[in-house]
């Protein structure tokens, strides 16, 4: 079964041929292990296996994982899998929820945040599952491919109101994402897993 993904630019002369690139089911898994291991970490009763900056690189990770996922994994998922269109409704919903949670994110909203992350995995990743039955390999990584593009673009702070579907998320989310990195190399906030301490194991 062809699964109808977005228009993507032609990786090689011959669509036979393998693209480069990992699986968007592979890059989603690994940032869910890392984000559950964040919160898991943050929520810890141990203030010695907080991480320094931790709160504002979760923040800064969820920010572009959620962009990215919404620009490209979950409008795959809904064309590929008509059934699950209200199951990706309702994680459209929980992410806006999220992001909200997350402004100004206070030490005691962590817990509430915590759940929220578990709740997200447990939901895309079972969307995920599901569309790794119906893709090819070649579409998983040109997905990938696109979903990288797309988060490396994404916002780093959150902002619920902003566009969380096709066409107008794709277009608004890299510009907002611009001011954002600007804010961030002028205060020179951490937003990367991998500017933590101890990054969290389970991806790149």
């Amino acid at each position: 079964m062809s699964v109808p993904l977005p228009p993507l630019p032609p990786t090689t002369a011959d669509d036979r041929f393998r693209p480069a690139g990992r699986s968007v089911a592979d890059i989603v898994d690994a940032e869910h292990r890392q984000l559950r291991e964040l919160v898991g970490r943050l929520t810890n009763p141990d203030p010695e296996r907080a991480p320094e900056n931790g709160p504002t690189v979760l923040t800064a990770a969820l920010s572009r994982h959620l962009s990215a996922e919404e620009q490209y994994l979950l409008p795959a998922v809904r064309a590929a899998l008509p059934d699950a269109a209200g199951r990706v409704d309702a994680v459209l919903e929980a992410d806006a929820a999220l992001l909200v949670a997350l402004r100004d994110l206070p030490a005691e909203g962590l817990a509430d945040v915590a759940a929220r992350v578990h709740r997200h995995v447990d939901e895309v990743g079972a969307l995920v599952a599901e569309l790794r039955e119906v893709a090819s390999t070649e579409e998983l990584i040109r997905l990938g491919n696109r979903l990288e593009i797309a988060e490396e673009a994404a916002p780093t702070r959150p902002h619920p109101g902003t566009p969380a579907t096709p066409p107008w998320n794709r277009i608004v989310e890299p510009a907002v994402g611009v001011v954002d990195k600007l804010r961030d190399a002028v205060t020179g906030r951490p937003t990367y897993l991998k500017d933590l301490t101890e990054p969290p194991a389970g991806g790149a």
